[in-house]
C-alpha cells in the first residue's frame, strides 16, 4: 500500500530534499510552500527522478488556508501517514538594531506556522489513532546564540511545545517527531557570513530524517558532531557559556 506524506516549506533546502526522496522511495507527496514556482520545478525534478508530488501553495501564517489545503490534499491522495511541518525562515537580529519586527514574523511562520499545520493534522490522527507528524526546529533552539535572538526563540518554543505533546500523542498513536537539524546547506544558510561548523548537504539531511523517521526516533539532528557539542553547551554554566559566545559575536 502506497503511503501519503505532506511537507510543508518543500519549496527549497530540506524540506525539496526530502520530497525527492520519499517521492523516489515511492511515497505520494504533496507538497508546499509559498513560492508556485518553486513547487512546480520541484514537480518536474521528480518526474524525471521517477517519482511525483503534488503542489500546494501555502503561507503557513495563514491559519484557514492551512486547513483548506489538507483538506485538498486529504480528499486527493486519502489520509496521511506523515506530515513533516518544516516551513520556516531566519532574520539575524543584532542588539544595536533591535525591533519587534522580526520577532513578529519569525513567530508568524516558524512557530505558528507549525501550531496551523497541528491544529488541522491532529484531530483526524488522533481520530484515526494512527500517523506521523515531524517538526522541523533546530539546535539554535537549545541555547541562545548570538544575531539568533528571534529565529532561536521559535526554535526553542517549538522543541519545548513537542515535548510537551509527545507523551499525550503517544497515548493516542499519533507519533510525534523532533527534527533539529545544524547547518545545513539552503538558500538561508547561503545568507550566513560565518563559519558554518560541519555544514552538510540538504540531501544528507534528508537521508538522515529519512533513517530517523524508519527507527522511531523522537529526536532527530544532525550533524551528530556538531549537534552533540550543542548538547554539551547546555549544560555549562552561564559564565562560561557567555565567554564563548562573546567570543563569536566578535568574530
Amino acid at each position: 500500500m502506497t503511503r501519503a506524506a505532506w511537507i510543508t516549506g518543500a519549496g527549497k533546502g530540506i524540506g525539496r530534499s526530502l520530497a525527492l526522496r520519499l517521492a523516489a522511495d515511492g511515497w505520494r507527496v504533496a507538497v508546499s510552500a509559498r513560492t508556485e514556482a518553486d513547487l512546480l520545478s520541484l514537480a518536474a525534478e521528480a518526474e524525471r527522478l521517477h517519482g511525483a508530488v503534488a503542489p500546494h501553495p501555502l503561507d503557513v501564517a495563514d491559519e484557514a488556508a492551512v486547513a483548506r489545503v489538507l483538506d485538498a490534499i486529504e480528499d486527493g491522495s486519502g489520509p496521511l501517514d506523515l506530515v513533516v511541518l518544516n516551513a520556516g525562515t531566519h532574520i539575524p537580529v543584532a542588539a544595536a538594531q533591535f525591533s519587534a519586527k522580526p520577532f513578529r514574523k519569525l513567530m508568524e511562520v516558524n512557530f505558528f506556522g507549525v501550531v496551523h499545520g497541528l491544529a488541522a493534522v491532529l484531530p483526524r490522527m488522533i481520530e484515526r489513532g494512527h500517523g506521523r507528524i515531524a517538526v522541523v526546529a533546530s539546535v539554535s533552539g537549545y541555547r541562545g546564540l548570538p544575531t539568533a535572538a528571534a529565529y532561536g526563540a521559535t526554535k526553542a518554543a517549538l522543541i519545548n511545545m513537542c515535548e510537551a505533546l509527545k507523551p499525550e500523542l503517544d497515548r493516542s498513536g499519533v507519533r510525534l517527531t523532533l527534527i533539529n537539524p545544524g547547518f545545513v546547506e539552503t538558500p538561508l544558510t547561503d545568507r550566513n557570513d560565518f563559519p558554518m561548523p560541519f555544514l552538510i548537504s540538504a540531501e544528507k539531511a534528508a537521508d538522515r530524517i529519512v533513517r530517523g523517521l524508519e527507527r522511531g526516533a523522537f529526536e532527530i539532528t544532525f550533524p551528530r558532531r556538531f549537534t552533540f557539542l550543542l548538547k554539551l553547551a547546555r549544560c555549562l554554566p552561564y559564565a562560561l557559556y557567555f565567554r564563548l559566545t562573546g567570543r563569536i559575536s566578535r568574530q
